[in-house]
């Protein structure tokens, strides 16, 4: 537009003006794409004081169906160790399956976690579920819509988990669920690069016994004192490790964003890209709006996150 006017017309601080009317402009705000870094800097959860007290979860879907039934993976991991359990899932499993098997594969075997974090899936969101967690004394973290991505540990450990299942079936055949034992096997004594050590060792203080490691766990059996010690100085360790690689990654992460802060009583307009299956914009998805009318703030849940009138 300036570049238009500056030959037919002129008057003081003319190039200011002309960008302040376009930015006020509520229709371009609505369909203009934005060429800026992504708002807010990256937000990292608190580090876990001990093993199994704060654990992701999630689904691994889209798999064939087995000769038993299985067609899905629950995939569950321990924030702090990154030990990770793989349990097949069939889709006609109820939430009430579900529970059991997460009372024999986890509480049993690790104790009842402080903080589950999930997303939104249905199965998560139950009544049943919500009820089960509260009367176990377990806090429910559930990523929103406009977080989904905010759990990286599970991406990660499904990506890996997909890659070595697609390595098993085209190796050994058969159905996916009969390599899944091992699979989980392979993955908790596998290197992890920000605890700098296998998860399983992360867990129980030492390695796994097998012929790799024979000389170190085969015939010097430490005592019990010693090992609960050596068990406490692994954790002291990793929790400094998983700090300094957190600091890493939260300095290269922001470096991709810009810090972006509204206060009570602001008017903001709301993205609406990631809710096309939520919103009905008929035929036109193509052509509709990337935000929506404007919206007072209320309230800072966060600091990324706000309540909206």
């Amino acid at each position: 537009m300036y570049q238009d006017l500056r030959k037919l017309y002129w008057w003081p601080n003319i190039k200011a003006d002309i960008a302040t009317y376009v930015s006020q402009c509520l229709t371009c705000a609505k369909v203009k794409a934005e060429h800026l870094k992504p708002s807010g800097l990256l937000q990292q959860s608190k580090i876990s004081e001990w093993k199994w007290e704060n654990v992701t979860m999630d689904f691994v879907t889209g798999l064939s169906r087995t000769l038993s039934g299985y067609h899905s993976i629950w995939v569950i991991v321990d924030r702090l160790t990154k030990s990770a359990h793989f349990l097949p899932k069939k889709k006609t499993d109820s939430i009430e399956k579900l529970a059991e098997l997460y009372l024999k594969e986890i509480v049993c075997k690790h104790g009842v976690p402080v903080s589950v974090f999930s997303d939104r899936d249905s199965l998560f969101t139950s009544r049943f579920w919500v009820s089960l967690q509260k009367a176990l004394g377990t806090q429910l973290d559930l990523s929103t819509v406009y977080h989904l991505k905010i759990d990286g540990q599970s991406e990660r450990t499904i990506q890996t988990l997909e890659d070595m299942l697609q390595a098993c079936v085209i190796d050994f055949g058969s159905s996916w669920d009969k390599h899944l034992p091992l699979v989980e096997f392979s993955y908790n004594n596998s290197y992890h690069a920000s605890i700098k050590a296998a998860p399983f060792e992360a867990l129980y203080g030492r390695k796994y016994r097998s012929p790799i490691c024979w000389n170190e766990v085969g015939e010097s059996q430490l005592s019990g004192l010693k090992l609960v010690r050596e068990t406490t100085e692994k954790i002291v360790q990793i929790k400094n490790r998983l700090l300094t690689a957190r600091s890493r990654q939260k300095s290269y992460g922001d470096l991709k964003r810009r810090l972006t802060e509204f206060e009570v009583g602001d008017k903001v307009m709301l993205k609406v890209s990631t809710w096309r299956g939520v919103i009905r914009f008929g035929k036109h998805r193509k052509l509709s709006p990337r935000f929506i009318r404007s919206f007072k703030v209320i309230e800072r849940i966060g600091p990324v996150a706000y309540k909206l009138e």
